[in-house]
């Protein structure tokens, strides 16, 4: 196993409870936009979840993923679903990094232009 997901979830909300103790405010201002996320209903708590997981690995969040996966399981979410996902996230990592390359290729353009 590669980490005990169950103990750092649990050690980190409660690291995040002391850090609300501290800074009441952000915290409000989170739940806030996180409320805020979920208002109009349009999607099921599950979409969220997954939606969640994706933006949780591309942005390589490992507080999020324990957070949001124990969510999606507990809203009925399947390891099939996260993996497609999963997947999801995955092609579009991929395409970031095309597109960034892309820019790469363009400031080195920009070098030879300048020189």
């Amino acid at each position: 196993m590669m980490q005990d997901w169950n103990a750092y979830r649990d050690a980190l909300v409660a690291k995040v409870g002391d850090y609300a103790k501290i800074t009441p405010d952000v915290m409000r201002g989170l739940a806030t936009v996180e409320g805020a996320a979920v208002k109009t209903g349009k999607l099921e708590p599950k979409m969220h979840e997954l939606i969640a997981l994706a933006v949780a690995v591309t942005t390589r969040c490992d507080g999020c993923i324990a957070v949001h996966t124990k969510k999606a399981v507990e809203h009925g979410a399947s390891l099939e679903e996260m993996s497609e996902a999963l997947g999801v996230a995955i092609a579009l990592n991929a395409g970031a990094a095309l597109t960034y390359t892309a820019r790469v290729l363009e400031a080195h353009a920009a070098l030879q232009q300048g020189a």
